[in-house]
């Protein structure tokens, strides 16, 4: 079975993986089949995996045990990428997989999922379609979810994030659609946490970025820095969002569905209600051409039919231009599209002059950066983001940090 190992450490080549590493995979991998007592041709069963890491956790130390498990997926990936065949049917696949995916779109609608969330999940159903070469839907196991999962990690090289987005994709196919309950037969090789710190603008770059915005994009800009705001929390915000009185903003079905209450900047307060006199001429100008309300969330359009007409449902940023709705199909106005907004702070960029790598969310990480250099306790920062956990939040005390202790250089001392 010469060839067999040397096709694994062949693909081990591809992979990347540091040189000095690779043969160690190999020899965790020789281990375990010698313990086991099986051949070079034999996937390595979860419950066969167990026994052996368990063996091994009283012998060495915890970094090689995860080294000897990564290993060990990464072998039965290897061997399951050899078995992989294509559809026989292609005609009778293609229609199963169009029906499937259309299921797919109908259960999450049924559960009322953001029609971004349907858009993403849909394309990573096409992703594991191609990746699975058209198998029939009826055919497919826990074991190509597994595969799939594995081939992002290590062949694409994908954040842990993006990992975790398919996940949730494929989870939902195999459960709602498929009734499949694969949870427990998850054993995919998981991607690496590559740790990077958000890109912040300086105070001066931000200001400098905001004079370079033409209406509207430097208000959608300016609430993103002054109030921690995603760009689709902006977006999506509506009149009766805006608190003038208390200086708040409502966040309505932010990030994992939650709601939270974030501050209105003083110095937004008189441009924004200005900016609201003339959204209120676009408002009543599809009053009278009596257009469809604006969409509203959830349930509340077949409770309150003629909600979407009022005026405190209006978009605070509404498109000049009206849209198809793809859910409904029905014409009406729509939000701005963000992409018109990332191209405008793009341009607004380079005419500032800033070489920084930075995009619109930049904003959002300026303002928690500024938030803690000025001192403000880490939970408050935490609230206003909206974070669920702290540790999210934690990252933007390196930046700050940096800020704070002006550390000398012993070169320059």
């Amino acid at each position: 079975m010469r060839s067999r190992w040397h096709e694994f450490e062949n693909y081990l080549q591809k992979l990347p993986l540091p040189e000095k590493v690779r043969p160690f995979y190999v020899f965790w991998v020789k281990k375990a089949l010698s313990w086991n007592k099986h051949s070079p041709s034999d996937v390595i069963s979860e419950e066969t995996k167990k026994r052996f890491i368990k063996f091994l956790e009283s012998r060495y130390e915890p970094w090689q045990v995860a080294q000897a498990e990564e290993a060990i997926k990464l072998y039965n990936y290897f061997l399951s990428r050899r078995e992989k065949t294509a559809c026989r049917d292609k005609h009778e696949c293609e229609i199963a997989w169009s029906y499937l995916k259309e299921e797919a779109r109908r259960l999450m609608r049924l559960r009322q999922l953001s029609y971004r969330t349907e858009k993403t999940y849909l394309s990573w159903i096409e992703r594991f379609q191609r990746f699975t070469r058209d198998k029939s839907p009826k055919d497919l196991t826990a074991g190509d979810f597994q595969d799939f999962l594995t081939h992002l990690a290590v062949e694409h090289r994908v954040a842990p994030s993006t990992q975790n987005q398919a996940l949730n994709a494929l989870a939902f196919l195999y459960k709602r659609v498929l009734k499949q309950d694969i949870e427990a037969t998850i054993e995919a090789v998981r991607a690496r946490e590559r740790r990077r710190l958000p890109v912040v603008l300086e105070r001066d770059e931000v200001e400098s970025v905001l004079r370079h915005l033409s209406y509207p994009y430097h208000l959608i800009a300016g609430l993103m820095y002054g109030a921690g705001l995603r760009l689709s929390e902006a977006l999506n915000l509506r009149v009766k969002d805006l608190d003038f009185d208390k200086r708040q903003i409502i966040v309505r079905a932010g990030k994992g569905d939650k709601d939270r209450v974030t501050i209105l900047p003083a110095r937004l307060a008189d441009p924004l209600w200005d900016h609201l006199q003339k959204v209120r001429q676009l408002y009543e100008l599809d009053r009278e051409n009596n257009l469809p309300g604006v969409s509203l969330p959830g349930a509340l359009e077949r409770k309150y039919p003629n909600a979407g007409k009022e005026w405190g449902w209006f978009w605070l940023f509404p498109s000049p231009r009206l849209s198809v709705d793809p859910k409904s199909l029905v014409v009406r106005r729509h939000h701005l599209y963000p992409t018109s907004v990332q191209r405008a702070f793009k341009k607004a960029l380079r005419e500032a002059g800033i070489e920084k790598p930075a995009n619109v969310h930049s904003l959002r990480h300026s303002f928690a950066t500024h938030l803690l250099e000025a001192g403000y306790h880490i939970r408050t920062v935490q609230e206003l983001l909206g974070h669920k956990h702290v540790q999210t939040t934690m990252i933007y005390t390196h930046l700050a940090r940096k800020s704070l202790l002006h550390v000398q250089s012993p070169l320059d001392g």
